[in-house]
């Protein structure tokens, strides 16, 4: 959104010319040169920010070769390009300024699984988690077990040697690669595989015979350096592991080792044979709570020492924003003394083999911690599948719960996977405390204690020039302390632009080695250049620790406007928003495109991006909307630029068009990333210098106008649901299946009942002595209008329970109007609701909503807009309020009836604890409740009436809830929210219940 185009939007000239003749070659895969792509492309999980040139797409290994052989050629020696997986790196390993060949969008096939002899093959974009999906039915899984497992991806486990929770017994992910199948630089295809050191001619040919021998011959000659050099560590990561390439007598000898850990820097892997672990018949965890940190690691060898398959440790700092965070919700009863203050530490000891081995092992280490001491104040045994993972998940969680810390200072990524010796551990990790101190940092620790692997972030402010300064005074003191240990900086997550440490680890000599094994595979140093090592005789440097950063970019942002839009500065690129599971609620928009600028991380790195933009053009975000004087609003239209190819602010749109605002993000993120909130908020500016499609009107009007709408409701179904007028509002408004209004009308099903009739004043009227007998039901304008049977049986439901229900006065809730951006109506919407509520709240009768989207907005975007102007109103969700009041439904006999409740993505991310409440209400009245996981329905409220949606609606239902609606009773099935249940009847033609409907029957 600057006047003119900027020199950092456009292609350097020689980048055009390749991208041009790319499409010439025969390429199938997509091109993104975009702006707003390639910055969602210039960021992952650490603090380094480089915006490269295009991103690149490719759908088969030989897309890929076509890009280097092009590449390959004199015209192009200054391309450079690099492979991204998952974009989880900590340390910039796959950030380039040229070009990034994302494999995670097109080469995900599990193309082969062989259980018999116990192996896989795979393309490199196949997600870990989904891979182990995949290899379940055969009772294996590929072992190695990072914490971004559900978005981390084989190809950049193979690059970085991922490893993770019980690698003393699972190993690293080389340890588990049989061959790989790649590109080189010059395009030519390698395929590794283990050979004898007499045949290499069997398994290479050309070039790659030639790489093969000249690896294998430079590893032998400086054999006795590698042996006292490579650090003696269950993680010896290096960069090449020359140690390794040879089996331990000489005789066997393994390319596919070099390229393992080699961080694309040697060639591009697309596909790889892996090696599978069976699934073991048995695993039990053992979570151990300390009154120290210290306590869990001096503590830990002994554990280890029981067998333990894993053992691995948090710290106070991680537990207290784990408490903070939904996690703990289910977490909490799986630890022992997890209330107690003193709890400063955890031990989590995994055991995994057959019933026999487990039980033994298990009852041993029982008997010890049963004898105290060591600073244990407790100890459970957790036997139950969901219930490990459900503690995994929390470890699991740790990186992006640190992200969470309150103030400008953030944990940040730089030296967050050291490894030193477990036996030199705790006396490291206190040493390496004090240094963190000393410099009055706040910091979070966790790790494998078991692997002497610690994981810590300190927290600096990156948009600080002195804290900037102080990460590299830290980054060369820790890596000195590595050193002291018999350690190394990088344990786990891979160099990235750590490779000026290389020469003190190595020593000059096998660092010169590292160098030529460079020159061999990539004499012009185009892949991923600056990383780990540069070939010898080049004159290069290497991608230094002080780099560019993102905060060079942030800081640019007045402080005010990123206080005002804090949620998308937060967003710390942890990359949990990038989930495969389509099981998962987050983000329902990344699961249907694969587009991570439709994700929170991408958006937020769009919004980031387009309010430094602004700044640079002398507008103040700060001066949001309706405060805006008239010479804000002029200075900020005329900041756009009028050519609309190239205003930022477009493609900032496009990102934010396809958020369903669910909400799922806001509690599912671990630093609870709010896009709906800065999504609203850049609408409506947005919209000040563009003009609004008419659909948007129609939606934020439509509370408005139900009211309007329903003394006609005969009518109004007769004009919205014939075709002919489908068809003019679909394509003049763009808007599809709108649902016909309720008949007869939520009045006229109640009418003559007591619970209608009464305002604010009546109400009052009632004597304080009579008033805990009333119930007072919130209306939401879907389930009144469109869904009244609900709302109607809300009201027999409390007289069931001998209660006085009254229907309140409709009054519009203003979500619509949230959604669409229209900020200034939103928030007068909800002062007046707010006033009205709140007097309502005086009167200590229980206020009652029925859908839960629409509760929550009370909760949540009204305190956003309003702040304490709000009041303290509550409220309840209708299972909230039924669990409260359990005492008051008939106690009955098992019916034998089994419900399924499906469900409604924010309600159950934001209200974890909903399923329990429901199952407990069933249960009173004799029938079981299943909680039926699903993703998004694809309906979002009117997200899935826009035509422009259609697609992804459909896509998204078809995910999840198709493949339930057609395996279960359609009696059977509850859905609180009404969108859910308006997608269900588009999609299956049928029509569910809302729970209270099944309550009801149960009651009958």
């Amino acid at each position: 959104m600057t006047p003119r185009l900027s020199q950092q939007h456009s292609l350097e000239p020689i980048y055009q010319a390749f991208l041009s003749e790319l499409s010439s070659t025969g390429f199938s895969g997509e091109v993104e040169t975009g702006y707003g792509a390639r910055m969602t492309q210039a960021v992952d999980n650490s603090v380094y920010q480089f915006v490269p040139q295009g991103i690149l797409y490719p759908k088969s290994h030989e897309d890929v070769a076509q890009v280097l052989t092009l590449a390959n050629q004199a015209k192009f020696d200054d391309i450079n390009i690099s492979a991204r997986g998952g974009c989880t790196g900590t340390n910039g390993q796959s950030l380039n300024f040229g070009l990034i060949l994302d494999l995670s969008k097109y080469l995900t096939q599990v193309l082969e699984i062989n259980p018999q002899e116990g192996w896989v093959r795979v393309e490199a974009g196949v997600v870990k988690d989904a891979l182990n999906d995949a290899l379940r039915p055969h009772d294996f899984f590929f072992s190695p077990d990072l914490s971004t497992s559900n978005r981390a991806t084989i190809g950049g486990m193979i690059n970085t040697d991922a490893s993770g929770a019980g690698s003393l017994v699972y190993g690293k992910t080389s340890d588990h690669v049989i061959e790989l199948k790649g590109v080189l630089a010059n395009g030519q295809a390698i395929n590794t595989a283990k050979v004898s050191k007499d045949n290499f001619e069997a398994q290479y040919q050309g070039g790659a015979l030639e790489l093969s021998q000249s690896v294998a011959q430079l590893s032998l000659e400086h054999r006795h350096e590698i042996e006292q050099r490579f650090p003696k560590l269950n993680r010896f990561l290096t960069g090449y592991d020359l140690k390794n390439v040879w089996d331990d007598e000489l005789q066997s000898f393994d390319l596919g080792r070099i390229l393992s850990g080699s961080e694309g820097t040697l060639a591009i892997i697309t596909e790889a044979k892996l090696n599978l672990t069976p699934l073991p018949a048995k695993r039990c965890l053992v979570t151990v709570s300390y009154d120290s940190f210290e306590s869990a690691l001096r503590h830990a060898p002994q554990l280890v020492q029981a067998n333990a398959t894993a053992v691995e440790t948090i710290d106070s700092k991680v537990l207290g924003l784990a408490k903070q965070d939904i996690i703990w919700h289910k977490v909490q009863s799986l630890i022992d003394a997890a209330d107690k203050a003193e709890m400063d530490g955890l031990n989590m000891v995994e055991f995994a083999g057959t019933e026999q081995q487990v039980q033994q092992r298990v009852d041993s280490l029982v008997s010890e911690l049963s004898g105290g001491g060591h600073g244990v104040l407790g100890f459970k045994v957790c036997q139950q599948a969901q219930s490990i993972k459900t503690i995994y998940a929390m470890r699991k969680k740790a990186v992006g719960l640190l992200g969470a810390a309150k103030g400008t200072r953030k944990p940040i990524a730089f030296a967050e996977d050291t490894a030193v010796p477990p036996e030199h551990l705790a006396d490291y990790i206190m040493e390496f405390r004090a240094l963190l101190d000393d410099a009055k940092l706040e910091y979070g620790m966790f790790g494998h204690v078991d692997a002497g692997v610690l994981h810590v972030r300190p927290a600096l402010d990156m948009c600080d020039p002195d804290d900037e300064k102080l990460l590299r005074e830290l980054s060369d003191k820790v890596a000195a302390l590595t050193r002291k240990y018999g350690g190394l900086m990088w344990g786990e997550h891979g160099k990235g632009v750590r490779g000026e440490y290389g020469p003190d680890v190595f020593g000059d000599e096998l660092f010169q080695v590292l160098r030529q094994v460079k020159a061999l595979f990539d004499p012009n140093n185009r892949l991923n250049p600056g990383k780990l090592v540069t070939p010898a005789n080049d004159s290069s440097e290497l991608i230094s620790i002080d780099a560019q950063k993102r905060g060079k970019f942030d800081r640019q942002i007045p402080i005010q406007v990123k206080n005002d839009f804090i949620d998308a500065m937060n967003c710390n690129g942890n990359g949990l928003c990038f989930d495969y599971n389509h099981y998962s609620p987050m983000c329902p928009s990344f699961k249907v495109s694969g587009d991570r600028a439709q994700s929170p991380k991408g958006r937020a790195t769009l919004m980031r991006e387009w309010l430094r933009q602004l700044s640079e053009a002398g507008v103040d975000a700060s001066q949001l909307s309706e405060q805006a004087d008239a010479s804000w609003l002029e200075k900020f239209k005329n900041s756009r630029n009028k050519d609309k190819e190239y205003d930022f602010s477009h493609q900032v749109m496009d990102s934010m068009r396809t958020c369903l605002a669910c909400k799922a993000c806001t509690s599912q993120c671990p630093v609870k990333v709010d896009v709906p909130k800065f999504r609203s908020e850049f609408i409506e500016l947005y919209y000040k210098r563009y003009l609004r499609p008419a659909k948007d009107y129609l939606v934020a009007g439509i509370e408005d106008a139900l009211p309007l709408m329903e003394r006609m409701p005969r009518l109004v179904n007769f004009a919205s649901q014939n075709r002919l007028s489908q068809l003019i509002v679909k394509k003049s408004l763009g808007y599809v299946d709108a649902p016909a209004l309720s008949y007869p009308t939520l009045k006229q099903q109640l009418s003559g009942h007591p619970a209608l009739g009464y305002d604010l004043a009546s109400l009052q009227s009632i004597p304080a002595e009579e008033r805990q007998d009333y119930i007072l039901i919130v209306q939401d304008p879907f389930n009144s209008f469109y869904d009244a049977q609900v709302v109607a049986r809300a009201v027999l439901l409390c007289e069931l329970l001998g209660f006085k229900p009254v229907l309140l006065p409709y009054k519009p809730n203003g979500k619509p109007m949230h959604i669409k951006g229209f900020l200034k109506r939103f928030a007068a919407t909800a002062k007046s609701n707010a006033d009205f509520l709140n007097q309502l709240g005086q009167l200590n009768m229980p206020l009652v909503g029925v859908d839960p989207a629409l509760v929550l907005t009370y909760r949540d975007e009204y305190r956003q807009v309003l702040g304490d102007a709000r009041g303290d109103f509550e409220v309840h969700t209708l299972q909230d309020w039924l669990f409260s009041n359990l005492e008051r439904l008939p106690q009955v006999e098992a019916a034998n009836s089994t419900y399924h409740l499906f469900s409604h993505c924010t309600e159950s991310t934001a209200l974890p604890q909903s399923f329990g409440q429901w199952q407990a209400i069933f249960e009173r009245l004799g029938a079981q409740l299943e909680f039926k996981n699903l993703g998004c329905c694809g309906m979002a409220g009117t997200y899935g009436h826009e035509t422009a949606n259609l697609d992804n609606s459909t896509k998204l239902y078809n995910m999840s809830w198709q493949q339930a609606m057609d395996e279960l009773d359609h009696d059977k099935i509850l859905v609180s929210g009404y969108s859910c249940r308006s997608q269900v009847k588009r999609m299956a033609k049928t029509k569910v219940k809302h729970p209270l409907e099944a309550l009801l029957e149960l009651i009958s």
